[in-house]
């Protein structure tokens, strides 16, 4: 199991393919797992690096360091680990909000920029009493209910298996990734920074994810970017439909941001030729 000593933790990585590097970054409680259908696909063409933050997955389980800066920063660290002096970021979910973190932060290492489902640019928002059942659920280790939500709660059918597998995954993780992570996305708020982010930016949303109404105000916000929304598809897009997830993110990959201003710009540059 591959690990590199990034910022004074061992974080677990691999490296698959060839070719424009990418780095996927899972999102909150989760782990590389999440981009198994992805990387086959991907990695035909691109350098696919998959990555666990500090206090989850395979990654080592520190008593800190739980923030959103420090992981981008842990980002930026595995980056230059490999040798990268520029990259492609794809990130889901709170590593949506990294990837926000990196655009405004470390711009010049950027290729382009992909928010699949990210977590709100101003900061998570749900009654405590949510929060208070999750963290219930956590500590009796209540697998079965777990289990039973999230099937619910996904779009597309999973094998039981790769969802009692992210359920075991989530409750492994360290107490600070569980705690202070979801505080660093509560306490997260830089939508006006949006407008700064000149990174080609592709933002990938579900129908069916309760995060889709922030994920239209976020990127609306993006001075640069191109938006594909997933009908009858929840919140893990990813690995709820990994095959047109990876068609939508070639392309992108491939084309960059096209919007009606790019077209425009387009037409009058050949008028004036």
């Amino acid at each position: 199991m591959p690990t590199a000593n990034i910022n004074g933790v061992d974080l677990f990585y691999e490296v698959t393919g060839d070719g424009p590097p990418v780095i996927l970054h899972h999102g909150y409680t989760g782990s590389h797992d999440g981009w198994a259908g992805v990387v086959p696909l991907l990695s035909r063409r691109f350098r696919t690096i998959v990555m666990d933050a500090r206090g989850a997955g395979d990654s080592g389980r520190p008593g800190d360091g739980y923030t959103i800066p420090q992981y981008a920063a842990d980002i930026i660290g595995m980056a230059d680990h490999l040798g990268l002096d520029r990259f492609t970021y794809v990130g889901h979910s709170m590593g949506g909000v990294i990837g926000m973190e990196l655009g405004l932060e470390y711009p010049q290492r950027l290729e382009k920029l992909v928010l699949v489902a990210p977590a709100p640019a101003d900061g998570i928002d749900v009654p405590p009493s949510y929060r208070e059942r999750a963290v219930a659920l956590r500590a009796r280790g209540d697998r079965e209910t777990l289990f039973r939500e999230r099937k619910a709660l996904s779009a597309r059918e999973r094998p039981d298996e790769a969802h009692m597998r992210s359920v075991e995954r989530a409750l492994s993780v360290s107490d600070g990734h569980y705690d202070d992570s979801w505080d660093a996305m509560v306490d997260y708020h830089r939508g006006d920074d949006l407008t700064r982010i000149s990174t080609p930016t592709l933002v990938i949303a579900g129908a069916a994810d309760g995060l889709l109404p922030s994920n239209l105000k976020d990127f609306q916000r993006l001075p640069n970017a191109t938006l594909h929304v997933f009908s009858r598809v929840s919140h893990g897009i990813p690995y709820e439909v990994p095959e047109a997830f990876t068609e939508v993110l070639v392309d992108f990959l491939d084309n960059s941001v096209v919007t009606a201003a790019t077209l425009q710009a387009a037409l009058m540059a050949s008028a004036r030729s």
